[in-house]
């Protein structure tokens, strides 16, 4: 794990809010292990609205339209999508505090999700919480080909069209670096943190 932690005995969904804009997150070790820890990474990973770009293949899939995208329509099966087990994600950082602590963002208007679904079946999907203009993504998951991709180029254009300034992704992986994702240091995240918090929070 890149970045500091540190246990936290107890935390409550407004705790958590606070959390997020000073650039906290809460994490488990597994979906087993009854506590949480926050983390603080050294370099941000974040999306810049405007350079997210997708593959010349994955907008042909895209305008072909396979899924019908919803958002917000299922929130606690999207977390349930991304706990289970995969095959490149046999364990979880997804543990019950986590399910309890997000559903209630949830209820709060601070935690979203976009989902795809193939008929009346969901076959992928992603969360996230929203802050101010930030929004900070949690986890995705993808029972199709595709299906998380898609959710994700969703959620950008639903995130341009409101207006929001910041897309934080924690972490960079190879698979977020294709759309455009970026490693910030932890001094200039906060500056563009700070901005964001300090605008009026956006409908998502």
């Amino acid at each position: 794990m890149r970045g500091t932690r540190s246990r936290q005995p107890e935390i409550t969904p407004e705790l958590l809010l606070r959390a997020y804009s000073i650039g906290l997150f809460p994490m488990a070790d597994s979906a087993d292990d009854p506590e949480l820890f926050w983390v603080e990474p050294e370099l941000r990973g974040i999306i810049p609205l405007d350079d997210f770009h997708i593959s010349k293949s994955l907008a042909k899939t895209v305008r072909r339209m396979p899924f019908e995208i919803g958002f917000d329509s299922c929130f606690e099966a999207v977390m349930d999508g991304c706990a289970a087990p995969a095959p490149d994600r046999p364990t979880t950082w997804i543990n019950g505090k986590i399910r309890a602590l997000y559903t209630t963002l949830h209820a709060m208007g601070h935690a979203h999700s976009v989902e795809a679904f193939d008929g009346d079946e969901l076959v992928g999907g992603l969360y996230g919480v929203s802050l101010g203009s930030a929004f900070f993504g949690e986890s995705m998951f993808s029972r199709r080909t595709d299906a998380s991709k898609i959710c994700l180029v969703y959620l950008v254009e639903r995130l341009r069209k409101r207006g929001f300034r910041l897309l934080d992704t924690q972490f960079t992986t190879e698979h977020l670096k294709s759309f455009g994702a970026i490693d910030v240091p932890k001094a200039r995240y906060e500056v563009m943190l700070a901005a964001a918090i300090a605008s009026p929070h956006l409908k998502f």
